[in-house]
């Protein structure tokens, strides 16, 4: 019973913030609480589980505000854009080479962690390129989604953080057995690069 009033509360929230019916402050805070009332746990209860589901994410949550400030101060002040700004001009007019910087600089940007700055900051500097070239934007989405995902694996970044909080496990001691994957994930990224690269040139060399 337990369990199903646990998934009945989940389906709520998601359906409450997918029709828009609820702000997420409200649907995130309201529905477990009536959830935990229904389930026949009381008041005293209830204010223990907050205080402990606080404890164990605090360490966590302020890496999340360290991370997202500092890295919002560092783009704030401009010093990704060079690299990007780089990047653009090193590729100009290269279709194979634009691929393969995209997913570079999608890399990049995801750095800080937060996926809002990373297209924020990459597809105003790479959408009039595409254009100019007459390359598919979807292309540039797929490959800066794509190194965005590998990075994501970061410390600070939301997945590895929600499993500390869980777990209890340092975020460094789960990130460190991940460093292999992101590696492999960065040549194969390339190679796919490379490869979307080049049937795209093909399909601008065909339509003339």
């Amino acid at each position: 019973m337990l369990a199903l009033i646990g998934l009945l509360t989940i389906l709520s929230v998601v359906v409450l913030l997918l029709l828009g019916r609820a702000s997420p402050l409200l649907a995130l805070s309201l529905v477990p609480l009536a959830g935990a009332l229904l389930a026949g746990f009381g008041l005293g209860e209830i204010s223990g589980f907050f205080g402990d589901g606080l404890r164990r994410v605090m360490q966590v949550a302020t890496m999340f505000i360290f991370a997202i400030t500092f890295f919002g101060v560092l783009q704030d002040a401009g010093l990704f854009r060079p690299l990007i700004r780089g990047l653009v001009a090193l590729t100009r007019g290269n279709v194979v080479a634009v691929t393969m910087g995209t997913a570079v600089i999608g890399m990049l940007a995801h750095l800080d962690g937060a996926g809002a700055t990373t297209f924020l900051l990459t597809v105003p500097a790479l959408l009039p390129l595409y254009r100019r070239l007459g390359m598919n934007p979807y292309l540039m989405l797929m490959m800066l989604a794509t190194g965005a995902g590998i990075f994501n694996m970061m410390p600070w970044a939301g997945p590895l953080g929600r499993a500390a909080a869980v777990t209890g496990i340092e975020v460094t001691e789960l990130w460190r057995p991940l460093i292999p994957v992101q590696a492999a994930g960065v040549v194969l990224l390339l190679a796919l690069a490379a490869l979307l690269g080049l049937r795209e040139q093909r399909r601008i060399a065909a339509a003339g």
